[in-house]
């Protein structure tokens, strides 16, 4: 066993979190002789481990002193989501509010910096189409496209986007441009709303310390916080390995290309692309986890989502007194900064309940090998840029920042979620394919310029020229958690009670025992019913009238039991309508395969 002398030089910070021995923690980092974000040999930060215990104190001390509230553990869980797990609402609201104020100065400080990275670039306009994709027909309904038409000049750049974001179960529209202008000692951002004709003017410059109560949650945002489950969504990358697609039917299988927006690119599959969500309760009263255990993606069964139960071996506290949550397992200090011991799957802090669910991708990649734009000098910063308050662009910046077969990404289509893929293709370069105002190139010997006019980066004439405070914005967790409340939504609304028809009912006139998705509950049936019948409607809607459909309203209740036989068999089509293309696929890999067999059997019989 480790002597408690080695664990008191080697983390000195730890060892006063550890005893709760704020005060003399305070005159220890009053020093500056100690690495504050050192980790322990369990991978946790003073910080981390102060908040995974409960103590209040040390974590005051330490966030005083200015420690990283946005940092990680080993199994990728941050200090908030730690916080939320002690179920203490004041720790939680310190912390909150602590990492919103990083966040801000981290975003003042580093934007200014990707500007100048950009400066050093040619200047360039370029647009990103981002399309949401499901098989699901009802949720590929309602996810909309969008193009990011993006320019830049010099230290200069402006974004135009028409999706906003999510407000409960719908998408927010409209037209605004975010235009970013780097100076010498700093940053403007403009955030120009077209439909209302106003600018919204943001100079960037830190706030001060005791300034950081304008950050501070509200009393409902920390109240919804630990009456809800923890819930972290990501892409694993550490086993994703990229192999090119093949093509051709006759003789050996050649490599594929395809021409994405006059270029010829190569395909590439990323194969085992995980998408791994991680659902903690610890911290819920009986009444919420049941709430909570009630699938938030009703398609998840359906989609034969693997999923893992690891349940702390533990019994959960439940005592009230979130200052004792710290050390429920027992361990000893010798144990904990020993890495020689294995503590058994125990830990500190409130035991945890966790519930994984593992789905696997093929990511594909589109690469172009004479596409005029460099990815790290000039779409790099950019994605940098976007990711700082958005999910969608955190996560592709997660993707790209692997190392990926040579050529630049024209065309990406990654996951986003259980049921929903990305997929962003680049075009309109420089304003070739189709005209931009203000924007033109230049041919010279051996490349062409791109010239983007000034005025794209001034504030539109007519236009109410107006201050911003400190605003906050969705953090990327809150935002992929309104999409998935989004798609479940839309599943609960696609039909009332009234108009509801039992699908199994319609297909077999009677109600099996059990469908074939495993575990599902009485309710995740419903909604999964709902899904299928709203998926029928927009098949119905899209491929106009055939031979034995039902009317274009879908099923109601007034209908006889011919058009509900009817609607059955429209139903099988529209659920095989979304295996369709995986399917023809796999016959014609399946009939090139045995093509080349035969070609080879007749070539050796000929020898």
């Amino acid at each position: 066993m480790v002597n408690i002398d080695i664990i008191r030089k080697n983390y000195p910070l730890h060892w006063l979190v550890w005893h709760n021995s704020y005060v003399e923690l305070d005159k220890e980092l009053s020093t500056n002789q100690h690495d504050i974000e050192k980790h322990d040999n369990r991978g946790r930060t003073p910080l981390m481990l102060a908040v995974t215990l409960g103590h209040t104190d040390s974590a005051i001390v330490l966030l005083q002193h200015e420690a990283n509230v946005n940092t990680e553990n080993t199994q990728g869980w941050t200090v908030v989501q730690e916080a939320v797990g002690t179920g203490n609402p004041e720790l939680l609201q310190l912390v909150l509010a602590r990492r919103d104020y990083q966040r801000y100065c981290n975003r003042v400080a580093g934007i200014p910096e990707l500007l100048h990275k950009l400066k050093q670039a040619p200047d360039f306009y370029v647009e990103m189409k981002w399309e949401f994709t499901s098989w699901v027909p009802l949720v590929s309904r309602m996810c909309p496209s969008d193009t990011y038409k993006v320019y830049k000049q010099g230290s200069n750049v402006r974004i135009d986007t028409t999706l906003l974001g999510f407000d409960h179960a719908n998408w927010q529209r409209g037209n605004r441009s975010y235009v970013f202008k780097g100076q010498n000692d700093g940053a403007t951002m403009m955030e120009v709303d077209h439909e209302t004709r106003k600018v919204y003017v943001e100079h960037m410059k830190l706030i001060g310390d005791d300034n950081i109560q304008l950050l501070e949650p509200s009393e409902e945002g920390v109240i919804a916080r630990l009456t809800n489950p923890i819930v972290t969504t990501y892409i694993d990358t550490d086993k994703i390995s990229f192999e090119r697609n093949k093509a051709g039917l006759w003789g050996w299988r050649s490599d594929k290309s395809e021409g994405i927006n006059g270029h010829e690119c190569k395909v590439f599959s990323a194969s085992n692309v995980e998408l791994i969500t991680k659902t903690r309760l610890e911290h819920l009263s009986e009444a919420d986890k049941a709430r909570a255990r009630a699938p938030r993606t009703p398609l998840q069964s359906f989609l034969g989502i693997a999923e893992q139960q690891q349940e702390s071996c533990s019994t959960v506290a439940t005592s009230e007194e979130f200052n004792s949550v710290g050390n429920s397992s027992n361990i000893t200090a010798e144990e904990y900064f020993d890495p020689a011991v294995d503590l058994n799957g125990r830990d500190i802090g409130r035991p945890k309940e966790v519930n994984t669910k593992i789905q696997k991708f093929k990511a594909t990649l589109w690469l172009s090998e004479d596409y005029p734009l460099s990815l790290q000098e000039q779409i790099m910063p950019i994605v940098d840029l976007m990711a700082i308050s958005s999910s969608h662009f955190a996560k592709l910046k997660d993707f790209i920042q692997m190392q990926l077969p040579a050529g630049f990404p024209v065309k990406i289509e990654i996951p986003l979620f259980h049921i929903l893929n990305a997929r962003i293709t680049f075009g309109n370069i420089f304003g070739l394919d189709q005209e931009v105002p203000h924007v033109g190139h230049l041919q010279e010997t051996n490349r062409m310029t791109c010239l983007v006019d000034d005025i794209c980066f001034e504030t539109p004439s007519g236009y109410a020229k107006l201050g911003a405070e400190v605003r906050t914005q969705f953090s990327i967790e809150e935002e992929d958690d309104l999409l998935q409340f989004a798609i479940q939504q839309s599943l609960l609304e696609a039909g009332s009670e009234r108009d509801e028809v039992d699908i199994w009912e319609a297909l077999r006139a009677q109600k099996p025992s059990r469908p074939t998705t495993p575990n599902m509950t009485t309710e995740e049936e419903r909604q999964l019913q709902r899904a299928i019948q709203a998926s029928l409607v927009l098949y119905q809607e899209t491929t106009g009238s055939t031979e034995g459909t039902a009317n274009s309203a879908g099923i109601n209740e007034n209908e006889d039991s011919d058009s509900l036989e009817d609607t059955a068999e429209q139903l099988r089509l529209a659920l095989k309508l979304s295996e369709q293309q995986q399917i023809e696929e796999e016959q014609q890999r399946l009939l090139e395969e045995e093509t080349f067999r035969h070609v080879l059997e007749l070539s050796l019989t000929d020898k």
